[in-house]
């Protein structure tokens, strides 16, 4: 049997519709890979540009904090910020450098030329003057930051611009600020005074202690250490390093190893930090031991201050005993004497031996004592209070919280008058007169209270 085939075309020849497919495809692919290759590199170029910006931006607005954030959400405010125009206080590069140098400037022979940090503050305002007086060159550095009322501390530098000194708004945290006065002054000296200060905040905040007692002195230190000529450097310690201590009167070679308080445990921190930096890179350190300063433009956070502000507006004040009822004391120590330990720590201290960042030979290391030697209770305290303000306090006796104080301090001096002639002459009656006169004026009391006393002609009083 035979099969006979249709005469119909033959199939379509598929192959070249088949490659022609598939070479569009892969063309399709490699367009869709390099699209997205290129999609992928401006993607990440633009999310870096917007991560550049928003650091500038937040470095700018948000610089970082000498205080940090604290317990209950509180923070303490700093301007601390090398891009600012408070860098150069809103003028030119070249009119600030000219600032800084003309204050640094010593102008007597052989003055030094003297970085006082925390110098809008109490003690660094005091001693920022003295050097000035004297014909040395200041050079202030300061956070003005809210631990306390930043307006004290404007006030205190207004008055030391009327003396010709210039204090440069920054941050110890600022790296880049700290090498960059360097730079433009070569320091013989150092008076470091700043510090986060207050034994009882450190409970609120604890952190605030941390970066300004520690990684702030390191960061300075790390400063001094690489430049030429390394400077002396004499710096604030505290008498809260004696801690749990009870041999009395508090010496030198007591131990202090039992801080009460984190503000304690920062400065004995420091402490060793100096002994470090004075055996590896040849620094001058001598650290000064206060107890309790007192006196006009002082800290609005300790008891004389606070007290005399609370007695005027009739408030109650708290008068802590120990836990066994017995009278706390403090070896109150007027402003001007501390003064006078701080310049002749800086009239004796010697040359740092390092260079280039390498200790050349052994350097000066020292530790005193400055206080009153004159422990007074706070009862008396108050009652001096009382006489020189003409007002009864409203007096609450309590105990003692477990917050970090300790019951009594008393410094025996006698390393200081021998090294240096340290002497202090002020008792506490005197100095508080004299802090008692500032604050009526500063703070407009006397005419306050001048109205007050006058017949009044009006129905009504004032609240």
């Amino acid at each position: 049997m035979q099969y006979h085939m249709g005469g119909g075309a033959s199939p379509p020849d598929t192959s070249k519709t088949t490659k022609l497919e598939r070479y569009n495809s892969y063309i399709r692919r490699v367009n869709s890979t390099k699209l997205l290759q290129a999609s992928s590199k401006l993607l990440f170029r633009v999310t870096l540009l917007v991560a550049l910006v928003l650091i500038f931006f937040f470095t700018v607005n948000y610089p970082p904090l000498s205080g940090g954030a604290a317990g209950g959400g509180h923070r303490i405010h700093s301007t601390n910020n090398f891009l600012s125009s408070a860098f150069y206080g809103g003028g030119s590069a070249a009119a600030w450098e000219k600032q800084v140098r003309h204050s640094a400037t010593p102008r007597r022979a052989n003055g030094f030329s003297v970085l006082v940090t925390g110098a809008g503050g109490f003690v660094g305002s005091h001693c920022s003057l003295a050097l000035k007086k004297r014909g040395d060159g200041v050079l202030g550095l300061d956070n003005f930051n809210s631990y306390y009322d930043p307006a004290l501390k404007r006030s205190r530098q207004d008055l030391l611009t009327k003396h010709q000194i210039f204090i440069v708004e920054g941050d110890l945290n600022d790296a880049v600020l700290l090498n960059k006065l360097f730079d433009i002054v070569p320091f013989s000296h150092i008076l470091h005074l700043a510090a986060q200060a207050g034994v009882r905040y450190a409970m609120q905040n604890p952190l605030s202690y941390i970066n300004s007692n520690i990684a702030g002195f390191v960061n300075l230190l790390e400063v001094a250490k690489a430049a030429d000529p390394q400077p002396a450097i004499v710096w604030a310690s505290s008498s809260s390093v004696y801690g749990l201590n009870t041999e009395v009167p508090f010496s030198e070679n007591h131990r202090t190893d039992q801080p009460a308080s984190l503000y304690a445990a920062t400065k004995k921190a420091g402490e060793e930090i100096a002994h470090t930096y004075n055996h590896i890179y040849g620094l001058s350190l001598t650290g000064l031991r206060f107890f309790t300063v007192y006196g006009p433009w002082g800290r609005p956070d300790m008891a004389y201050f606070f007290f005399t502000k609370d007695i005027l507006h009739g408030k109650g004040i708290n008068v802590y005993v120990t836990q066994d009822e017995k009278e706390v004391a403090r070896d109150f120590t007027y402003i001007d004497d501390i003064v006078k330990g701080c310049v002749g720590a800086l009239d004796t201290a010697e040359k740092s031996t390092g260079k280039g960042g390498k200790k050349r030979a052994p350097a000066q290391l020292r530790v005193y004592n400055l206080g009153n030697t004159a422990p007074v209770t706070v009862g008396k305290l108050v009652g001096i209070l009382e006489t020189l303000l003409g007002t009864k306090a409203k007096k609450r006796v309590v105990k003692m919280p477990r917050n970090g104080d300790v019951p009594y301090t008393h410094a025996n001096v006698s390393l200081a008058y021998k090294d240096f002639g340290y002497k202090p002459t002020t008792d506490l009656a005197t100095g508080l007169r004299k802090f008692v006169k500032w604050y009526v004026s500063y703070y407009g009391i006397e005419s306050r209270v001048k109205r007050e006393n006058e017949p009044n002609t009006n129905d009504h009083t004032d609240d």
